[in-house]
């Protein structure tokens, strides 16, 4: 399992089924269309604030199970 790359799959279907560019997401989450496009990947060293952030916009919400 790859936590990063999941949520990233999962914030894509969602942006496309609502659909959303890229760089739509950005502004509407307030960062930059890399950072979507990393968070997309499952790349890069995004914090999880603007992931949850990125998530909310397109109806997701992030939840830690332990």
């Amino acid at each position: 399992m790859n936590a990063p790359r999941d949520i990233g799959a999962r914030i894509r279907e969602a942006r496309k089924a609502a659909g959303l560019t890229q760089e739509q997401l950005a502004e509407l989450a307030d960062t930059s269309t890399r950072t979507v496009r990393d968070i997309e990947k499952g790349t890069g060293a995004t914090g999880l604030g603007v992931v949850a952030r990125v998530a909310e916009v397109v109806g997701l919400r992030l939840v830690a199970e332990g």
